[in-house]
């Protein structure tokens, strides 16, 4: 367990190292604010158990608030009904993915619990503070969000800025880092024009950290690197 912000009344934890085996390696972040809390991207039905018992050292897991789901992907979603079904948390998801959660839950569970997020974002509201759901689409899903929190300055970027194969949760020195995030990059993002809309969508942002759903996060000075590394990216069907 990593806090990545930590004042009187809120709080920001990630969970780095629940996934086991031929897993695909997968962060799962909680935000607290003052009792009510809400988890991003809980992972596949096989982290559930280990989430569920970590959740304890953090926060009353009977006052989980809210799950948000940046996309449709089986290792955020695929854990859902269990989350449903122990807790009385209700959920946001893209509106262009409702329907397939139906192949994860129990029927009621979706139509009732889950809030369809409108493709031009949206805010949440978690105890005293007001969350930012921000449009990232096509990165790399057709319905994908992330969420922005203005106290901690965290932006949790889902997919993108993902890494694969580091054993550090920090990027440290961003120029090695790059062979960690380059393959992935330019394979599951369409092209770079997604990617200009992005930046032009979040570019009045205080941004501190960036925290993506697999791989180490991004503080300080390699924000600033990743957002540039970004900017010339060629990817997709560009070099396909």
């Amino acid at each position: 367990m990593e806090v990545l912000f930590d004042s009187n009344s809120h709080k920001n934890v990630m969970f780095s190292d629940l996934t086991k085996g031929d897993m695909i390696q997968a962060n799962q972040h909680v935000i607290i604010d003052n009792t009510e809390s809400m988890i991003l991207d809980p992972g596949g039905s096989k982290v559930y158990s280990r989430l569920f018992s970590h959740l304890a050292d953090v926060t009353n897991p009977n006052k989980l608030k809210y799950i948000f789901f940046s996309h449709q992907d089986p290792d955020i979603v695929s854990s859902s009904n269990s989350w449903f079904t122990i807790t009385e948390a209700n959920a946001f998801l893209s509106q262009l993915w409702i329907r397939f959660m139906h192949h994860f839950c129990i029927d009621d569970y979706v139509k009732n619990r889950i809030t369809p997020i409108p493709d031009e974002g949206m805010t949440i509201k978690l105890g005293e503070s007001e969350l930012l759901v921000i449009p990232a689409h096509f990165l790399h899903s057709a319905g994908n969000f992330q969420v922005y929190d203005p106290i901690s300055k965290i932006l949790y970027s889902g997919d993108l800025g993902a890494s694969f194969g580091n054993d550090y949760v920090v990027v440290e020195d961003f120029d090695k880092h790059i062979p960690y995030i380059e393959d992935f990059h330019k394979r599951y993002i369409p092209c770079s024009g997604v990617i200009q809309k992005w930046l032009e969508t979040i570019k009045n942002l205080d941004i501190q950290i960036i925290a993506p759903q697999h791989g180490a996060v991004y503080i300080g000075s390699s924000v600033k690197r990743f957002l540039e590394w970004l900017r010339v990216l060629r990817c997709g069907v560009e070099i396909m």
